[in-house]
């Protein structure tokens, strides 16, 4: 069931702010729970994979469970390109309202994980990631996970996207040297918490550059790999 476009940027912004709010807070549990950085990763990356797997299989449905700016911005200009694409997909004003609401929801994700911790809400974090290496990390982590959806998507098995994505992510956390941020808005939610998971706001500019870069290639590879067939998860109507 597919609902009007108020509905799903309403369903994007309590997907978000979850799934924020599951990665920030797992993040602050583990580090009151342990000293030791790896049993803190484990068990962020468990509950962060675990938390999106079922935030997709959720919201799937209702908008798509997109949670992401690249997500979102890769469907449509898929769909964009599409040669045989049926049907209306993502419009300029639906991508715009999509990434409005996941924006606004990461952010509220992270105020509400610091504020359920007891820590005051709204302290940027001090974290800097910049280096070169973790850029390339994020846009590897990037283009692996638009790669997954829409190959996913065109080959006809978008249905294992909640354990597919949720497997990619709870790997890639360990694989990459950045962390698998993989999502602008996350990362934005993220630059408001002084914890293991977050990222200052000096970092976030050349993230969030890689992970459009990263979306980008991974759009690219989807399309040289799998074809010109349309992607299904970007049919939603307009209204």
């Amino acid at each position: 069931m597919e609902g009007t476009l108020p509905r799903r940027a309403v369903a994007e912004f309590v997907g978000t702010a979850a799934l924020v709010a599951v990665i920030v807070g797992s993040g602050l549990q583990a580090s009151g729970l342990s000293e030791d950085t790896g049993v803190r990763l484990l068990a962020n990356s468990l509950a962060s994979a675990i938390g999106l797997g079922l935030l997709i299989a959720l919201f799937s449905p209702v908008s798509g469970a997109h949670l992401n700016p690249v997500v979102t911005l890769s469907a449509w200009w898929t769909g964009r390109h599409a040669p045989t694409r049926p049907g209306p997909g993502l419009t300029g004003r639906g991508v715009a309202l999509y990434i409005a609401a996941q924006l606004a929801g990461a952010v509220a994700g992270a105020l509400l994980a610091e504020a359920m911790f007891g820590r005051p809400p709204g302290a940027w974090s001090t974290q800097l990631r910049s280096d070169g290496h973790l850029l390339i990390g994020e846009t590897v982590a990037t283009a692996g996970l638009v790669l997954l959806i829409q190959g996913l998507d065109r080959i006809g098995r978008a249905a294992l996207a909640p354990l597919a994505v949720a497997a990619y992510i709870a790997a890639a956390i360990w694989f990459t040297s950045s962390g698998s941020f993989a999502n602008p808005a996350a990362t934005v939610g993220r630059s408001l918490t002084d914890s293991f998971t977050g990222i200052a706001p000096a970092s976030l500019p050349g993230f969030i550059a890689a992970q459009l870069l990263g979306g980008l290639l991974g759009a690219c590879l989807a399309a040289l790999l799998y074809g010109g067939r349309p992607p299904t998860a970007s049919r939603l109507p307009q209204r």
